[in-house]
């Protein structure tokens, strides 16, 4: 595929590596599935992202007398159970089989509706399902142990098979597996029926403070009883979701249900833990640990066998096992010296160099037969903090080096309807932004295998909460937590994104895990809770006056943008495409601020309040058309301003020592109007490519107070020679100012304040245009940043307007052009990429445009696509190309490209072929 770009070759390969470093979705995925067994694993689902799909149905244990004996029979009669959805929770199969409204519409989950019963209100009985599913054994299982495996079920459940009770399951986070080869049937029908109910202490929508409680309002968590359990605490309802919580507290069999066979003698929890020299880098020590079981009746003599790929290793060890025994074989470097590597290939995080991933491959030989086999990736890197600064705020390093934490927090799918599909497309998106550490909040839950496999291809590093939060009561069955996070570490340790561990959110009142923590793992940092050791407390967490970034004072708790912050953010329209599909169209225009508030956490971030205020300052909308297209506007400009305010102040370069921060919140867990980067429907805002922007590896930004220009650089490589121009034109498209420097700029560093701009206010359009450029020293650009800006004056904290926030009524004024187009669209590998060539032929300013794909049968929004940039601004005289990505099914429909922009008519652009 031909590409021409009129950036640089740096640039070139930035956008390369963005949308061409997967083929395609369905290959990614492929890609992103290390383990594996010589003997196939059945996968019990009902809607598989690959493989075969398996009916299960469902049904009260109140309206059945049978037992679980009966019920796991293949003769017991269910022909009046309903279908059910696995891996799934009970309220998505109740909607899916048309008993309840669809909560993701306007405010039909609203708990005072009462068009969905709660569990607070019916009782914990109503959501108390059995589920049934019935499958057969391939051939290759005969003759082997069989194996059935749960990966998470929420929140009790008693498990049956073929008649015979296996045992059962507590805790949201608990990974089990039952030996099932006596019961199992290697010829005909095997049936499985699983007793699951919902978590003991659902908790209520009141609120624990009454004197801080508007009427009908959710404290976060409720009455705090969720926290007795080991669960997703935001199904009792939080501030930035729903805010009166999800009705069933997601009960159900909400991860995979897995079969697999293996021989008498099988592999559990291999870990691979690496020990790096810092600053050397070089060798690094590595050493292997499993558990190695005989579940035989005699003593064997087994051959442990394992190698990494791509590399010298290759171990063979005798180990002795009395009939029943488990024992824990540890392969050291002073034992193997193969396991220490000369000049090992690296993991480093995104911007910072290459992924580079290890696969461990472990097989048990008994009789000189393979028994049992398991593969795990790795990644050799040494990651760690302190409060070496000064402030004594926590830092982070990778192999030796500082790194900026300019990350995110992860919030999991409401009501867990996810996928793959879903899962990556969040990601990349995420890759796209720049983001480098996703936290796993802890009222939310642990996340996939895939989630942490992707975040270790694309470079995340992940901050990993265990299931507290101040806002609830810790965990009242300390064996089941602690059983829970046994189940966990052992899961997710060999990710080499795994970067740090914290029991709680916001809460002092834990139960230790730390010593579990060491005998498990011991390679990661820790601290007990979010806001301590280092980290202060967070916000600003709703819409504020954007000109407040700059001066420090977009939150009422004080100073924010210093030191390590777990918590700072705002919102960002959807699209009007999404806000049809969340709500009525009468509750769209005029706006129905009860709906509204409701899909904005009862109203929490100021959607129909002081966002609409900065709608407004675009000129009265006139339709919710007009409204949705400036509020992307309102959004653009408030992720923008956030992130190059954290940009200024890294490190010691800034007005203070920043050493990172947690954008509050990373990814909408329900339809909202108070949407992020991406909208619930994986359709991007403008937020998107403005937090791209503001985020990509070298990034020229100005200071709307100090009217200053300065140059971030993330990357671990200096430039000398930087050419650095600002350009001031106003509305006619005329140039009233221009400036340029020449900078040296160290790597991992900050040129704050590189140029002065003494603004020539008399001669200022009421809104005028701002123009970064960086040059290498080869003439080549590499960064360019457009902003608009008003003469509006800002009049400080807490009040409205500014040169960011007020007086842009005029841009309706911006006379109408239009953008010469050229596209190519190409198949490569099942994958359809379209190239964008846009062109401003005019001598008019081409604001704020869209490209968008669209299916011509329904007129509906292909989402995912992934756009190389939009919502971008063309200046006479000036061309881009954007690449769009569609998955492999989307291909098939019949698509149509639109380009619309705030003063460029809507218009089809087809391509050639």
């Amino acid at each position: 595929m031909k590409i021409v770009h009129n950036y640089s070759n740096y640039k070139i390969r930035i956008l390369l590596f963005l949308f061409l470093f997967s083929i395609s979705a369905k290959n990614y995925i492929a890609k992103a599935a290390p383990q594996k067994k010589e003997i196939p694993v059945i996968t019990l689902s009902s809607h598989p992202d690959d493989g075969k799909a398996y009916s299960w149905q469902m049904m009260r244990v109140s309206e059945i007398g049978a037992t679980g004996e009966e019920i796991s029979q293949s003769k017991y009669d269910t022909k009046s159970w309903r279908p059910a959805i696995i891996p799934g929770t009970a309220l998505n199969s109740l909607v899916a089989n048309g008993e309840c409204p669809e909560p993701y519409f306007g405010q039909n989950n609203k708990r005072i509706n009462k068009q969905i019963p709660d569990i607070a209100d019916v009782g914990r009985e109503f959501y108390h399902f059995w589920y049934r599913t019935t499958f057969s054994t391939p051939k290759d299982f005969d003759g082997k142990k069989v194996w059935l495996q749960f990966d998470g079920i929420n929140y009790i459940a008693d498990i049956w098979l073929n008649g015979h009770k296996l045992g059962s399951i507590k805790g949201m986070f608990l990974q089990k597996k039952f030996d099932v080869s006596q019961y199992i049937k290697s010829k005909g029908e095997n049936c499985l029926a699983v007793s699951v109910e919902p978590v003991e202490y659902p908790g209520t929508m009141l609120s624990r403070k009454k004197e801080n409680a508007a009427p009908n309002e959710n404290k976060n968590g409720g009455d705090g009883k969720i926290g007795k359990n080991v669960t997703m605490l935001m199904t009792a309802g939080w501030d930035f979701t729903f805010h009166d919580g999800i009705r069933d507290r997601n009960t159900g069999i909400w991860r995979d249900v897995k079969v697999f066979a293996s021989g008498d003698v099988t592999l559990e929890n291999p870990f691979v833990k690496s020990k790096l020299p810092i600053p050397e880098l070089s060798p690094a020590r590595e050493s292997i640990s499993v558990e190695v079981s005989n579940h035989s009746a005699q003593d064997r003599t087994v051959e442990l066998v394992a190698d990494i790929e791509n590399t010298s290793v290759r171990i063979s060890k005798k180990v002795n096992l009395k009939a029943g025994e488990k024992q824990k074989v540890v392969l050291t470097p002073e034992e193997y010296n193969q396991l220490v590597i000369e000049n090992p290939k690296l993991w480093w995080p995104i911007n910072k160099g290459e992924q580079h991933l290890y696969t461990l491959n472990l097989t048990v030989k008994a009789d000189g037969q393979v028994s049992d086999t398991v593969s795990k990736r790795f990644g050799i890197r040494d990651i760690r903090s302190d409060r070496n600064t000064p402030d004594q705020s926590r830092i982070f390093y990778v192999n030796g080096k500082r790194l900026f934490i300019r990350g995110s927090n992860w919030i999991p799918e409401a009501m867990l309807r996810t996928s793959k599909e879903r899962t990556f497309a969040q990601l990349r998106y995420t890759k796209q932004a720049g983001i480098n550490m996703l936290r796993l909040w802890g009222g939310g839950i642990s996340e996939s295998d895939y989630f942490f496999d992707l975040c270790d291809e694309m470079g995340f590093l992940v901050w990993h909460e265990f299931w507290m939060t101040g806002d609830t009561n810790p965990p009242l069955d300390t064996a089941v937590y602690f059983g829970n996070v046994r189940s966990t570490i052992e899961r997710i340790r060999n990710h080499p994104s795994l970067a740090y561990y914290v029991s709680s959110n916001e809460q002092d009142n834990i139960l230790d895990i730390k010593p579990i923590l060491n005998n498990l793992d011991g390679t990661r940092g820790y601290q007990f809770q979010s806001e301590c050791c280092g980290v202060h407390d967070g916000s600003p967490y709703k819409y504020e006056n954007p000109m407040q970034y700059y001066d420090n004072t977009a939150s009422n708790r004080g100073s924010r943008i210093d030191g390590f912050c777990p918590e700072y953010g705002t919102a960002c329209l959807p699209v009007i495409e999404s806000l049809r599909r969340m709500m009525p169209e009468d509750d769209l225009w005029p706006i129905n601020k009860n709906t509204w508030d409701y899909l904005d956490g009862n109203g929490f971030h100021n959607m129909t309040t002081k966002y609409n205020t900065a709608v407004e300052q675009y000129d009265t909308p006139e339709n919710i058309e007009d409204y949705a297209k400036k509020g992307q506007l309102v959004g653009a400009v408030a992720y923008r301003c956030i992130w190059e305010n954290w940009n200024y102040n890294k490190y010691e370069y800034g007005d203070r020592f920043a050493s990172g921060v947690l954008f509050w919140y990373h990814n909408s867990p329900v339809p909202q109007v108070c949407s992020r980067m991406w909208d619930w429907y994986l359709e991007p805002t403008a937020a998107l490519y403005f937090a791209q922007d503001a985020l990509e590896p070298l990034h020229a930004q100005f200071d709307f107070i100090k009217n200053t220009v300065s140059v971030y650089n993330e990357l671990y490589q200096g430039f000398e020679g930087l050419r650095v121009n600002f350009r001031l034109v106003n509305m006619d498209m005329k140039t009233i100012l221009e400036k340029e420097t020449h900078i040296n700029l160290d790597e991992d560093a900050v040129a704050n304040d590189v140029l002065k701009i003494d603004l020539p206010t008399e001669k200022l359009s009421p809104v005028h245009f701002i123009k970064l450029e960086v040059y290498d020293k080869d003439d080549n650009l590499i960064s360019d940043t457009f902003y608009w800006r008003s003469k509006n004056e800002y009049q400080g904290p807490w009040t409205v307007g500014g040169p960011l926030h007020g007086g842009f009524e005029s841009l309706s004024e911006l006379p109408k052009t239009s953008l010469a187009y050229q596209v190519e669209k190409n198949i490569e590998n099942d994958q359809t990429i379209y190239t964008v060539h846009l062109t401003n032929k005019t001598d008019k300013l081409a604001f704020f445009n869209r490209l968008k794909m669209v299916n011509k049968k329904n007129d509906s929004l292909i989402s995912p696509a992934f756009y190389s940039d939009n919502y971008f601004s063309l200046l006479p005289g000036e061309n881009k190309d954007v690449m769009i990505e569609i998955t492999e099914k989307d291909s098939a429909k019949d698509i149509q490209l639109v380009l619309e922009g705030f003063n460029v008519k809507a218009q089809i652009i087809n391509d050639k072929n």
